[in-house]
């Protein structure tokens, strides 16, 4: 049975997120690295293993959220689709189960939108962990660079984030704190409002309500 350890230490997927994530640098983007892909999985395992899911669905979302950004190191167009293309000739090479593989290519494939969608707990707990991973460590620019884009400036203004579940109270909570000085609020809600969108839908997938927090202010 493949594991998310076999994932994490596989020379092949390790070899595409840094190209993937090297491209995407050239290109201006955040960070989408082992950093993005490790916390990733383990929010999106975390996360279902909260709620009960049992073991395998829990390392399968591990596993998901660790190879969804490969396809990066195709073109960051269609990046999901392609990606779950290439995580299926991976896992099918290490001899994973049809229906495992079946369940991680889905869940990459619907992970990024605008097509994303949460078509099976793998594929809500993924889009989840990767919506909310919103921190000024991802950004890869000083703050007085030429090229600091909104996106640098959102993320550099978030100095805290954390995303709680209460499974009893059926809610999950993206909780964060910036720095107000350096973005507004309404800032975040231009870059981040569809993701936000997503997020809700893949918390009422799972039987959950979204809850986003900013500065201690709830703001969906």
């Amino acid at each position: 049975m493949i594991t998310y350890h076999d994932i994490r230490h596989n020379e092949e997927v390790r070899a595409l997120i840094e190209a993937g994530n090297e491209a995407l640098g050239v290109l201006g983007y955040t960070d989408h690295g082992y950093a993005h892909a490790g916390l990733t999985a383990k929010v999106a395992g975390d996360l279902l293993e909260t709620l009960g899911y049992d073991e395998r669905t829990c390392e399968l979302a591990r596993i998901a959220g660790f190879m969804h950004d490969i396809g990066n190191v195709v073109n960051r167009h269609d990046h999901a689709q392609t990606g779950a293309v290439m995580a299926f000739r991976i896992l099918d090479k290490m001899g994973m189960e049809p229906a495992d593989v079946a369940a991680v290519i889905t869940a990459i494939g619907h992970h990024d939108d605008p097509t994303a969608f949460p078509v099976n707990p793998v594929a809500a707990a993924l889009i989840l962990a990767d919506k909310t991973d919103v921190r000024r460590s991802r950004v890869r620019i000083s703050l007085e660079a030429k090229n600091f884009d909104i996106h640098d400036r959102v993320n550099y203004a978030v100095e805290e984030s954390s995303l709680t579940v209460q499974k009893e109270e059926g809610l999950i909570t993206l909780a964060l704190r910036i720095d107000t000085s350096i973005t507004a609020v309404m800032d975040y809600f231009e870059i981040f409002l569809s993701r936000m969108t997503l997020c809700r839908a893949a918390a009422s997938f799972l039987g959950l309500d979204f809850e986003l927090v900013i500065n201690e202010t709830r703001m969906l």
